[in-house]
């Protein structure tokens, strides 16, 4: 698989590239075809299962996914059915032929719980579950292989949302590397906490707390989340627009504007 790398020209103060795993696939580009490629791949034709809300990119490229493998799957999507109209997200989703079931934000959030596991499979027979967001060890397994074939970097950043990607990358990194974490969550705790949770079976050090400004092998920082995890401000939105102009790269404001704000020069 051919990884492009872009230049950031308007960084001008020192080097940054950009890994542009966007271009991977039009429906299930970035870290989705990562975390999808092995729980598809462990669901063994089995109907695929699983979580999000009405503009889930999870579920979006899920069903694009699976419509190419030729697999039924079930998009169980927090809210009522009435969001079909206003979200693209869902009507792509339904065309590629994830059957939408929709439930209440209270029924949704024991999703993780055995009592409606249990009656969805009495609903849709036997299937295979892959988390919200494709949060699991075949998720993080995938997103080991993100930086096959990419270059030696003193610096890696990745916007965290869950700790599957950063879990991932963190794994296959070389210990003089710094992989650094910017966190869209308005509390950072249990971002560390997941990811550490991850470090005995992948083989990584745990996570430190961020202090000082010390930056350690792996470091997840969080004064950059505006508000917390989609929340955005006009701050951010104008450096979304003013990012992509000078860039020519597509950003979103849940994840990679949150990223690159960090990163940007200080005036």
């Amino acid at each position: 698989m051919k990884k492009e790398i872009q230049h950031l020209s308007s960084y001008r103060n020192f080097q940054i590239d950009v890994l542009r795993l966007d271009l991977i696939h039009p429906f299930y580009g970035g870290n989705k075809y990562f975390k999808l490629k092995y729980n598809v791949q462990k669901a063994d034709g089995k109907t695929i299962t699983t979580f999000g809300g009405a503009h889930s990119n999870h579920i979006y490229s899920t069903a694009a996914f699976c419509h190419e493998q030729k697999l039924k799957c079930v998009g169980v999507i927090r809210g009522e059915e009435a969001m079909i109209e206003n979200s693209p997200t869902l009507q792509f989703s339904k065309h590629q032929g994830m059957h939408l079931h929709f439930v209440s934000r209270e029924i949704y959030r024991t999703k993780t719980e055995q009592e409606l596991l249990n009656d969805l499979k009495k609903e849709f027979g036997d299937f295979y579950l892959i988390p919200e967001g494709g949060n699991n060890d075949e998720g993080i397994k995938g997103c080991m292989e993100i930086l096959d074939e990419v270059p030696f970097y003193d610096y890696m950043f990745c916007a965290c949302g869950t700790s599957c990607t950063y879990s991932g990358i963190l794994a296959s990194s070389k210990k003089e590397q710094k992989i650094i974490g910017i966190s869209v969550l308005k509390g950072e705790n249990q971002l560390i906490n997941d990811v550490n949770a991850n470090a005995t079976k992948f083989n990584f050090e745990k996570i430190k707390a961020y202090s000082s400004g010390k930056i350690d092998h792996s470091t997840i920082l969080n004064e950059f989340h505006f508000g917390g995890y989609a929340k955005h401000t006009q701050e951010l939105l104008n450096f979304k627009k003013e990012f992509e102009k000078d860039n020519n790269i597509p950003l979103d404001y849940v994840y990679t504007s949150k990223l690159f704000c960090r990163l940007r020069p200080h005036k």
